[in-house]
C-alpha cells in the first residue's frame, strides 16, 4: 500500500460506494422515469421511488450511524492511550478543550510531533483540515472503516 497523507487518506468501501449506490441510484431514476411516463401506474411509481429512496436513505444513516460511532470512540481512547503512554499524564483535561474533529486530525501525527501539536491546536484554535496540514509525518490509519 501507498504511504499515507492528506491528499489520499478517504477511504472508500467498493461494494457500498460503487455497486450498491449506482444500482439504487439507477433504479431511483428508472422510478421517476415511469412516474412520467407510465400515467396508469403513475402512484405505484411514486410508491416505489419513495420506497427506493428511503431504502437509501436508511442504509446511509444506519451505516455511518453505526460504524462511525464506534470509530469516534475508537479515536479518543486511542488518543487517550497515546497521550497517556508520551506524557504519563491524562488526556482529560485536553479532551475537554478539544472537539472530535481536532482529536480524530491529531490522529495522524506521530508521536514525535503530537505534543507540539496539541498545543498549537489549543493556542492557535486550529480546525481539523489546518492540523492535518501541518503534520510532516504522516501516521497512517488504514483500518478506519
Amino acid at each position: 500500500m501507498a504511504d499515507q497523507h492528506f491528499k489520499n487518506h478517504v477511504r472508500y468501501y467498493p461494494p457500498h460506494h460503487f455497486i450498491f449506490y449506482p444500482v439504487l441510484l439507477i433504479l431511483e431514476a428508472g422510478a421517476v422515469y415511469n412516474i412520467f411516463n407510465d400515467p396508469a401506474l403513475k402512484t405505484v411509481w411514486v410508491f416505489i421511488a419513495l420506497l427506493i429512496l428511503l431504502t437509501g436513505w436508511l442504509s446511509y444513516m444506519l451505516r455511518q450511524h453505526y460504524a462511525l460511532t464506534l470509530q469516534n470512540r475508537i479515536v479518543v481512547l486511542e488518543m487517550r492511550h497515546r497521550y497517556f503512554v508520551l506524557t504519563g499524564q491524562s488526556f482529560d483535561a485536553l479532551e475537554r478543550q478539544l472537539s472530535f474533529s481536532q482529536i480524530a486530525a491529531l490522529r495522524f501525527a506521530p508521536d514525535e510531533e503530537l505534543q507540539a501539536l496539541i498545543k498549537r491546536t489549543l493556542e492557535e484554535k486550529l480546525a481539523s483540515r489546518a492540523i492535518k496540514q501541518q503534520i510532516k509525518n504522516w501516521k497512517a490509519d488504514t483500518m478506519r472503516v
